[in-house]
């Protein structure tokens, strides 16, 4: 299994009782959408290894109680707090217009409504206070903060982001690499 073909659903957090029942924390925006997940995959020794869920009840907007089958003890309980849980990128539901999944956009070109092509998305680094386009021009590296209002298009037929950012925000990065 190639772990680029998954994405972080959350990760455990905690044991829960004494029968091997565990708390998710689920990193999504509505957690009602996994109410009926029937398995999920947990990285363990870094692999990813199937686990079949017999019971998972939603506590709060990002938690649940969740009873994975084969895990009847406290003590096996005990050995996955901390794993994170994945779900293939297939489960994710489709996006269309300006939305986009982080992981969708990486290798698109970026393009500035006034720069023009800027270069590829390298990645996207989610920092505690802000999202950041990582972008490769020439060897340089442009940054551009993610803003919903910066980005005019998503051309995922020919893996185009268009932006249209604060004057003289990409000139800054390449200005200071001494390129004109």
């Amino acid at each position: 299994m190639n772990k680029d073909d998954f994405y972080s659903l959350g990760k455990i957090t905690k044991t829960s009782g004494y029968k091997g029942s565990l708390m998710f924390f689920f990193d999504v925006d509505d957690i009602q959408r996994y109410r009926d997940l029937e398995s999920v995959f947990l990285e363990i020794d870094q692999q990813l290894i199937p686990f079949f869920i017999e019971q998972l009840r939603i506590k709060s907007p990002q938690k649940a109680f969740v009873k994975l089958q084969g895990v009847d003890s406290l003590e096996k309980a005990q050995t996955l707090v901390n794993t994170e849980v994945f779900l293939p990128l297939t489960m994710l539901p489709q996006l269309s217009g300006k939305d986009f999944y982080h992981h969708e956009v990486t290798g698109f070109t970026a393009v500035d409504a006034s720069f023009g092509e800027i270069g590829t998305i390298r990645e996207i680094q989610d920092l505690k206070t802000q999202s950041i386009f990582v972008i490769s021009h020439r060897g340089q590296e442009v940054l551009i903060p993610y803003h919903k209002d910066f980005i005019e298009k998503v051309d995922r037929t020919n893996k185009r982001l268009h932006f249209r950012t604060p004057e003289g925000l990409i000139e800054l990065y390449l200005d200071a690499s001494g390129e004109e």
